[in-house]
């Protein structure tokens, strides 16, 4: 018991190195931001650096997974992608051709025409990499780690989905320096909210793939579109359509949670009350076998 104790801590305290090293290589951007100067078309150089720093990343992961971590349960499998995104993914796709829209009507007119493979690599490649990553080390490390740490405790499960969104959402200042406070908080607010259903759709279906992909068509609409623009700002009426799309998403996922929490605490109730009732039910076996 105590050797098993001693194991679950020690995989707890690897896990939680290698989410914040995973962390640091997505935020600081290092070490390929250092050394890699490659210019391809119109592509932005740091896009090769980012997208080659979640190449590294991943050969972390892959290892510590393989090596280390043999029983941290990620969830990337197949079973269950389909039916997870068709049972949880129609509001996310619906939120992301709204948030399109907004930006699409908000930044016109449109200034720049990007390269076909600036479009794949910026707007496609690169926002396939953050999908991975971010949901790798947010929710299937992140997320599951906090939760062990509450143990058996009711609401763990929606404590740690908080507390990870939240810090999901703190993340996105940093890419968001330059921009105007309003952007920079409603960025905050919006991840917090994305990051909720983010953890809860990984939660139903403790499947990463289904998050990693829902993450993807999040991102996808807007990179493209920004690459048909030299602007970096936000326009105040696709902020405010993110804000309410993205929050809405965040309410969508605390209220599965809440309902979930209510069917297992009505099945558990029941199983008391029968408890209770076999409990009242007298033992007659003894009494029939003095009969005969």
């Amino acid at each position: 018991m105590r050797d098993s104790c001693m194991s679950k801590k020690k995989e707890c305290i690897i896990a939680t190195i290698l989410t914040l090293v995973m962390a640091f290589i997505e935020m600081s951007a290092l070490p390929m931001v250092l050394f890699c100067k490659i210019e391809i078309a119109d592509i932005q150089p740091i896009y090769i650096a980012l997208i080659l720093n979640f190449l590294i990343a991943f050969c972390i992961c892959f290892i510590f997974r393989k090596m280390i971590l043999k029983d941290w349960v990620f969830g990337l499998t197949s079973n269950g992608v389909l039916s997870g995104l068709k049972k949880y993914g129609l509001p996310m796709i619906l939120a992301s051709v709204i948030v399109s829209v907004s930006f699409i009507i908000g930044l016109q007119p449109f200034d720049n025409k990007p390269s076909v493979l600036r479009l794949i690599i910026e707007g496609i490649v690169y926002y396939i990499g953050v999908g991975i990553m971010e949901e790798l080390y947010l929710r299937g490390l992140l997320q599951n780690l906090i939760e062990k740490c509450f143990g058996s405790k009711d609401g763990a499960s929606l404590y740690a989905i908080l507390i990870a969104s939240a810090l999901f959402g703190i993340g996105h200042i940093f890419g968001a320096l330059g921009q105007p406070v309003a952007t920079i908080v409603c960025k905050v607010i919006w991840n917090i909210g994305l990051g909720i259903y983010f953890g809860t759709v990984y939660l139903k279906t403790r499947n990463l793939w289904v998050p990693i992909i829902l993450h993807f068509i999040v991102n996808v609409g807007t990179a493209i579109i920004f690459c048909f623009t030299t602007s970096n700002k936000y326009p105040m009426m696709a902020l405010l359509t993110c804000l309410v799309a993205y929050c809405g998403l965040g309410i969508y996922g605390i209220s599965i949670i809440k309902r979930t929490n209510l069917s297992m605490r009505a099945a558990r109730g029941s199983r008391e009350k029968l408890g209770e009732v076999l409990d009242l039910v007298p033992d007659t076996e003894p009494d029939m076998i003095d009969k005969f």
